[in-house]
């Protein structure tokens, strides 16, 4: 229980300290959010949404799950995409991947981590899509980054092709959806080359987002 009111106290300290600082900080941020991104990331502790970026609370949406995957059959997800495109308006979803990912390392090395193994199929599939280009990486650690980008990339096609971003893109609202990779080595992000904000950008952009991941050497 020693844990728990350390974090409760954190909690106060942490409330007073903004209260200090800024004493309407939490009337404004009771009124309503108006975030204008959407970020879509891996539940891994260490890639925290809104420092990474910059952003105060109430400023980014945020969904997380194991390897960043966006899955047509994953109701969870796909709520919180609607929510945030058809009620929040929001401008850009970032689907954030970040190398050293322990769900892509589990899938590269066909490890058992139990029950999630079944929801790491979406990424064995993404492995096994690109078997060409993983095949001729020539390190295990290189093999691993490389994995991460594609299933970016991947996840970034998935959730342009969802009915809730066809109907948006279909009515004219304005929305982008970007891929990147964060590093834990040096806390920046990498950008994949995928940014779509129509049907038609799609294709073309998915092509040059898979042109785009090195054969050789590093990106991250």
């Amino acid at each position: 229980m020693k844990d728990i009111h350390k974090l409760l106290q954190n909690n106060r300290d942490w409330a007073d300290r903004i209260e200090k600082e800024d004493p309407e900080f939490f009337h404004q941020l009771a009124k309503q959010q108006h975030p204008e991104y959407l970020w879509i990331g891996c539940s891994d502790s260490r890639v925290p949404a809104n420092q990474i970026i910059g952003m105060a609370p109430g400023e980014v949406f945020v969904h997380r799950n194991v390897a960043n995957v966006v899955a047509h059959t994953d109701l969870n997800c796909l709520s919180v995409v609607q929510y945030a495109v058809d009620q929040l308006k929001v401008k850009h979803i970032l689907i954030v991947g970040h190398y050293g990912c322990g769900g892509v390392h589990a899938c590269l090395h066909n490890t058992r981590v139990g029950l999630a193994d079944n929801w790491l199929r979406h990424v064995g599939d993404v492995m096994q899509k690109h078997t060409a280009i993983i095949d001729a990486i020539e390190t295990d650690e290189l093999k691993h980054a490389r994995l991460c980008e594609l299933n970016v990339i991947e996840q970034v096609a998935n959730l342009c092709r969802s009915t809730i971003v066809q109907d948006a893109w279909a009515r004219g609202q304005k929305l982008m959806v970007h891929g990147w990779v964060y590093s834990l080595k040096d806390g920046r992000v990498r950008e994949m080359g995928i940014d779509v904000g129509s049907q038609e950008d799609l294709q073309p952009a998915y092509e040059k987002a898979l042109s785009y991941v090195p054969r050789k050497g590093r990106r991250d």
